[in-house]
């Protein structure tokens, strides 16, 4: 895993040296740069070394220097492209570098190559003979790439504190940004905190013309659910053989390492899976956990259970919430965008204790995702039912005793639970699972920014994944809301700035393409049965697992930020807040939290890791 960098246009070898400096965390083990001076280019990367560790430097360029690529992350097909590249008279350099695997890829399939690749990137190659630099991310976007384009000039990096180095990108706060990092606690693609700089999203290629500056933004793969028409006789033991099958070969291919690797395990069903199928090929193999003193957030007695179960070397570490709250500031501030996800921080504390022992760790993320993991699937059936049936009237009077509940910080508290399915239901049906994920609804979004709130451009990413489904049933629906904006804009950026503050790599073998496109076409009934999340991967993974771990309550992975802020131990006083938002509601919502007349535990995290965050070059 690396980080990677450049411009075309105005800027010279400092600027570059400063965009690559800043991403330093990425790649430890090595910098390059490449510079072409017909198109004034400059390539730059950091290297953490996985896979060829001697001849895998980058910027790679082609013998006859018409290909040059900065790349990150890993393509875990690369020795099958080989041979088959090897078999059209392709001649490789290194012996097994992914690298490489790029170049001669685009110079045999052009484009095309992307849809070839099984893996996780994000890669920049130049070609010199037409003039057009290529940008690409993964299907799923766990690889990120900011950019900024206007004519003449052309940015580019892994990271946006890395982007905003070059003194040519524009730094001014994106209003409409801000607003939407409100409403989803995340800001989708493409849109950024800046005005003027974008992600590239995720299933998608940038193709620049670096003699006018002309672009084309193509999509090469987008998720949907397709369910089979025809059934197997035996659906259940027909598909849970094929997952167990395909999420076997998926660890199997993320294996693939030349530094020492381990597993996540969280003693959950997803991570206690990958251990169980790692465990198969590695002797000796390591897994990693966290746990906490506070017992509503600590799994560690179900990672001991699994760790044993599997014969696995086992890193436990227990910290006191007391202890990760004093780690938190710091994280916070090396954030290359504020983000609402407050299991950001056991996620540092995790990647921090592995990467003592491995470089490569294994993780779970996706399966929540792709086979309805989530508590607001279990919301579904009974909101269409709700808002079927109870009258306008009576759904406001429900939601003001609703406010009354009893204040509580535990894990998932049932007021907090409550409040914010009402407050889903106030809205829309397209809007439920944006409002139910998000910090913040329309009214107090409103209110502090002082100026309307128009759901439809607000939500517009959630309102286009929503009328985007071909399926009709809102399950369906709520997995694409899940897969294509909060899997790539939430849980990925997550773990990759967690991960790579560390300068660890993690892989997600739930996410393995082969695999994904049979869990997008499994009907949405074996995923989600009476009230049973994953109800097909439960069944699938029943030989690998016993039933304490496959059917035991899940947990989550957070932190008592609720309480946090009501004890004071968080604040929000002496934070520098964009001038956009009203002083007066932020003082509002901080005292109805402190005095326990509300839950604003969202709002408030959001506001602090906001006025923490310090990317941000202009107010």
């Amino acid at each position: 895993m690396c980080g990677i960098c450049g411009f075309a246009g105005p800027g010279d070898e400092a600027a570059l040296a400063a965009m690559n400096g800043r991403m330093a965390h990425r790649g430890p083990d090595g910098q390059g740069t490449s510079h072409h001076p017909r198109h004034g280019l400059h390539l730059g990367h950091r290297r953490l070394a996985i896979v060829d560790i001697v001849s895998g430097a980058q910027p790679m360029i082609t013998v006859d220097e018409g290909l040059c690529v900065t790349f990150n992350g890993e393509i875990y097909n690369h020795q099958e492209l080989r041979r088959e590249l090897e078999a059209k008279g392709h001649r490789f350099q290194t012996s097994h570098c992914d690298t490489e695997v790029l170049l001669h890829g685009y110079r045999e399939w052009g484009q095309g190559l992307t849809e070839r690749l099984s893996g996780m990137w994000a890669f920049a190659l130049y070609d010199a003979g037409r003039g057009e630099l290529f940008l690409s991310r993964d299907r799923f976007g766990k690889k990120p790439l900011y950019y900024h384009l206007r004519p003449g000039f052309l940015a580019f990096a892994s990271e946006l504190s890395g982007l905003l180095e070059h003194p040519e990108v524009p730094a001014g706060l994106d209003h409409a940004s801000l607003k939407k990092y409100f409403a989803y606690g995340f800001i989708p693609a493409p849109r950024s905190l800046y005005t003027g700089v974008r992600k590239l999203p995720g299933g998608c290629n940038l193709l620049v013309n670096l003699d006018d500056f002309s672009s084309r933004l193509s999509r090469y793969w987008t998720y949907r659910i397709e369910p089979f028409e025809t059934l197997p006789a035996d659906p259940e033991a027909a598909w849970g053989e094929q997952i167990r099958e395909l999420l076997d070969k998926a660890v199997a291919r993320r294996l693939m390492s030349d530094v020492p690797l381990g597993v996540f395990l969280s003693g959950g069903i997803d991570s206690s899976a990958i251990t169980a199928l790692a465990a198969r090929r590695v002797t000796g193999l390591r897994t990693f956990s966290i746990g906490f003193t506070e017992a509503s957030f600590d799994e560690s007695a179900y990672s001991s259970r699994a760790a044993s179960l599997f014969d696995t070397e086992h890193s436990q570490e227990i910290l006191s919430l007391d202890t990760a709250l004093n780690i938190l500031p710091g994280v916070a501030a090396r954030l290359d965008e504020p983000m609402g996800d407050s299991s950001l921080l056991p996620t540092y504390l995790l990647c921090r204790e592995t990467r003592k022992h491995v470089t490569v760790a294994l993780g779970g993320d996706g399966a929540d995702e792709l086979f309805a993991g989530y508590d607001p699937f279990k919301a579904l059936r009974v909101a269409e039912r709700y808002a079927a049936l109870c009258p306008r009237p009576v759904h406001q009077a429900l939601r003001l005793l609703a406010a009354r509940l009893p204040v509580g910080h535990s894990n998932m508290h049932f007021s907090f639970k409550v409040n914010r399915f009402l407050a889903g239901l106030s809205q829309d049906k397209r809007l439920w699972n944006p409002v139910w994920l998000g910090p913040v609804e329309p009214a107090l979004l409103a209110q502090l920014f002082a100026e309307p709130c128009d759901p439809e451009e607000v939500y517009s990413e959630a309102i286009e994944a929503w009328d985007d489904c071909a399926a009709t049933d809102i399950v369906d629906k709520t997995l694409e809301f899940y897969a294509k904006l909060y899997l790539q804009d939430d849980i990925l950026v997550k773990v990759d700035r967690a991960s790579m503050l560390n300068s660890l790599e993690v892989r997600a073998p739930f996410l393995d393409m082969e695999l994904v496109d049979l869990a997008r076409r499994i009907p949405h009934r074996f995923k989600f049965r009476d009230g049973q999340g994953k109800y097909i991967l439960k069944k699938a993974l029943e030989p690998l697992l016993p039933a304490d771990i496959l059917y035991r309550k899940k947990k989550g992975f957070g932190a008592p930020i609720g309480l946090w802020f009501q004890e004071g131990k968080l604040d929000l006083g002496g934070l520098s807040l964009p001038r956009s938002i009203d002083s007066s509601v932020v003082g509002r919502v901080q005292r109805e939290h402190r005095n326990g007349a509300a839950d604003h535990r969202l709002l408030l995290w959001n506001l602090w890791v906001l006025g923490r965050h310090n990317g941000r070059r202009a107010a």
